[in-house]
């Protein structure tokens, strides 16, 4: 949380050792050389520098948040979805200049080894069952949705009244 602290992160996440375990996103991977990197300006695979997953982006297995940005980002986290679409990609919405708040700790880090905690969860319910997930998949995007509205409300109020 020093590390955090001294270089203004408002969100953040430890890196991802890749050479022990996976990774989803070049930007979450450890660097050597730094104590914490914001950017993955470097990497071929950014279309655009400026915004998520390239920039201003955590994955949500591991985040840090200050207490500001979990005022708004607690309307989006509620843990009554199966799955966690968008929500890695929102994250951003919580803080004023994600680009400069929002970075991976390279000086602590993590493997991730993607054990899968839904598997086989649900074997019993066989009939209909692909079609049933994935329509619950869109119902929980809509509830998301409304929920980063709520969370872009909360930055707004936040930020309407640090301005009075």
């Amino acid at each position: 949380l020093d590390i955090v602290r001294k270089h203004g992160l408002e969100i953040s996440q430890p890196g991802l050792d890749a050479t022990n375990g996976t990774t989803n996103y070049d930007i979450t991977i450890k660097r050597n050389d730094s104590e914490i990197h914001k950017t993955d300006a470097a990497r071929e695979s950014c279309r655009d520098v400026h915004k998520p997953p390239c920039s201003g982006f955590v994955e949500v297995m591991a985040p840090v948040f200050s207490r500001d940005a979990w005022r708004c980002v607690w309307h989006m986290i509620q843990n009554d979805f199966v799955h966690a679409w968008g929500l890695d990609s929102n994250i951003w919405r919580c803080v004023h200049d994600p680009e400069e708040q929002i970075g991976i700790v390279d000086a602590q880090y993590l493997v991730h080894h993607a054990v899968p905690t839904l598997q086989g969860q649900g074997e019993k319910e066989k009939e209909g069952g692909r079609s049933e997930v994935r329509a619950r998949q869109f119902e929980e995007m809509r509830a998301f949705r409304s929920r980063v509205s709520d969370a872009d409300d909360e930055l707004a109020n936040r930020t309407s009244s640090i301005q009075n």
